[in-house]
């Protein structure tokens, strides 16, 4: 099977060359994976290292977005790049550490019994480090209020560590999507629940940036909150 690794990076140089050889690394996928990178023209030179690593490892894909940004048209663009490249299941995570590229083979076994999995810190053996008490609580409540407003059973719901079928992300219409930030995480997960994919999350430890700036603000929470309801809204309209 086919896997393809979709990465959406903005000033991740720190972090990206490491990453892509730890995911390379991992012994039980060492020939099925391929990375698609999808870069917002970092101005440290993101896109620029990427591409220089593509041109020695042809399983190394990078687009470099010079007219778009956020992160989530950055996730679609990835996503459907990897669907047109023949991908069995595709996997999105962070470019930072917060998700390890360890888990990434339980991830794909449990593809055998489901449409997606997520790397969750809400269920046994789940967690994170590193992060202060104001953003764990920011987190919880998300999730808690993400629950109420979908109507979803998913504990951790703002997680972007996940994997999907290739079947799952060419049913929900990715390019209709409406979010164009942080927001797309829930959107698509919202999607996945509508059209009753078997969703099951498996414990991960979300870690601390290891090196680099957050991107996410305030007014990206805040926005995040907002199109929860408007989804919601939306699909009773439809």
């Amino acid at each position: 099977m086919k896997t393809f690794v979709m990465i959406p990076t903005y000033n991740e140089r720190e972090n990206i060359k490491e990453l892509i050889n730890d995911i390379f690394f991992l012994p039980q996928l060492q020939n099925e994976l391929e990375i698609v990178v999808v870069d917002d023209n970092s101005p440290d030179g993101t896109g620029q290292l990427v591409k220089e690593m593509s041109l020695k490892n042809p399983r190394i894909h990078i687009i470099i977005r010079e007219d778009e940004k956020g992160r989530g048209s950055a996730g679609i663009k990835g996503m459907l790049y990897a669907l047109e490249n023949g991908a069995d299941y595709i996997i999105e995570m962070d470019s930072d550490y917060s998700h390890h590229p360890r888990y990434i083979p339980d991830m794909i076994k449990e593809m055998k019994e489901c449409d997606v999995v997520i790397g969750s810190r809400g269920i046994k053996g789940g967690g994170e480090t590193g992060r202060n008490i104001i953003r764990q609580f920011i987190t919880k409540f998300a999730n808690f209020y993400i629950r109420l407003i979908m109507g979803v059973k998913t504990k951790d719901c703002t997680s972007g560590y996940r994997c999907f079928k290739k079947d799952v992300l060419k049913s929900i219409n990715l390019d209709k999507m409406i979010s164009t930030g942080p927001s797309i995480v829930e959107e698509i997960l919202y999607a996945c629940h509508l059209n009753s994919y078997h969703i099951k999350e498996i414990p991960i430890i979300f870690e601390e940036r290891r090196k680099g700036k957050s991107t996410k603000e305030l007014k990206q929470y805040i926005d995040t909150m907002w199109k929860i309801l408007k989804f919601r809204l939306n699909m009773k309209q439809a």
